[in-house]
């Protein structure tokens, strides 16, 4: 089951480069969560995760996100076929 996520990786880039700008226009941290709309949680979890991180990057972890999670699907669903073939070949009925 996956996560539900309000925002997009290329969205939060683009959130953490503007809080980056208003940072250092002199802003208070307040005033960037208002203005974001998140939490300070939100916005240490996503500096964290996506700090540096280009637009291009962002998505690119997205797509291999979602690849990851399709093969591990793909395994978990081949493990019990490959254990019955196994049985099957051994005789173990």
């Amino acid at each position: 089951m996956k996560k539900f996520s309000k925002h997009t990786p290329e969205q939060i880039v683009r959130k953490l480069d503007k809080a980056r700008q208003m940072r250092e226009s002199g802003s208070s941290t307040v005033q960037i969560l208002t203005v974001l709309g998140i939490s300070e949680a939100t916005l240490h979890r996503w500096q964290a995760t996506y700090g540096s991180m280009s637009k291009s990057e962002a998505k690119e972890l997205q797509r291999l996100r979602e690849e990851n999670s399709r093969l591990k699907r793909l395994l978990g669903q081949a493990e019990p076929e490959k254990a019955a073939w196994k049985e099957l070949s051994e005789g173990n009925f």
